[in-house]
């Protein structure tokens, strides 16, 4: 069933890592244009790439008044465990661009490659995920469900996109499941997520973010 336009729609901007990321944030804009204005930034590139183009760029500067979240979609690898204190001093100065009320940053993240929070769209799981082998048996297991599945190929991603019901429910299972682990909170907040950072756990949090837009429905 179509859901009922809303007469105001948030302004949200996503910046992503890679091609198979913009493909998906694609499915969500065409998924979730009702509720929502989702504008995928053309280019890939996340924190530097995001503070320059709001600092620089006309166009975004002036829909600083209107822009509601930014969004980052992006794997979270060992490299990155070491870039949170500067990746965090560029999201308070996103947040600031705005105020009252301030402009919210979404982090959509997910353990070593984005192919994972691709197979919770199939199957609950959580391996450890960090070599190239390992990220290899990962797209393997990807495969299995969607044989054709390319990164960037618009038609196999947009397939997985249409089973995120399921990704839903498996990425919130799993992100529960790491209080045991020593998770500080399941709310959305600056401390969780540099633990989710520097914790070296399989995990994704880009069911947050659809789970918003389905709020809006």
């Amino acid at each position: 069933m179509k859901r009922l336009t809303k007469p105001h729609k948030p302004l949200i901007y996503i910046f992503c890592e890679g091609e198979s990321e913009q493909q998906y944030a694609d499915f969500l804009h065409q998924n979730f244009n009702d509720v929502a204005v989702l504008k995928r930034v053309n280019k890939t590139g996340l924190f530097d790439f995001a503070a320059d183009k709001f600092a620089k760029d006309v166009k975004y500067r002036n829909n600083l008044p209107v822009t509601d979240e930014i969004w980052f979609f992006f794997d979270v690898e060992e490299f990155d465990r070491d870039k949170w204190g500067e990746r965090f001093q560029i999201i308070k100065k996103l947040r600031r661009l705005r105020r009252n009320p301030p402009i919210r940053v979404r982090l959509l993240m997910t353990t070593a490659c984005v192919e994972y929070w691709f197979l919770l769209h199939y199957q609950k799981v959580s391996p450890v995920i960090a070599t190239p082998a390992e990220k290899t048996r990962i797209l393997h297991q990807l495969q299995n469900f969607v044989p054709d599945y390319r990164k960037g190929s618009k038609d196999p991603i947009w397939a997985i996109g249409k089973q995120y019901p399921t990704a839903l429910q498996n990425g919130a299972q799993i992100l529960t499941s790491l209080q045991s682990e020593g998770l500080p909170t399941l709310d959305d907040t600056d401390e969780r997520n540099q633990w989710l950072v520097r914790c070296g756990k399989t995990f994704s949090t880009v069911q947050e973010a659809i789970t918003y837009l389905e709020s809006l429905a």
